[in-house]
């Protein structure tokens, strides 16, 4: 089976994060890191960007 590789537009639109945001979180270390596609070019594993946000913690409602 392959992994399907995301762009980072595609990432945002998942996530509901701007690019700014991710890259925070990243230096953070409190989001996955891409992988490195080419010279200029990164993507991140669609299983990594779904395991982060599983991993998220959810509002209980009061």
């Amino acid at each position: 089976m392959t992994e399907t590789i995301l762009r980072r537009p595609d990432v945002e639109k998942r996530c509901g994060l701007s690019r700014s945001t991710i890259y925070q979180l990243m230096t953070e270390g409190r989001f996955p890191r891409p992988l490195k596609l080419g010279k200029r070019a990164v993507g991140w594993r669609e299983s990594d960007v779904a395991d982060w946000l599983e991993a998220l913690p959810t509002s209980e409602p009061t």
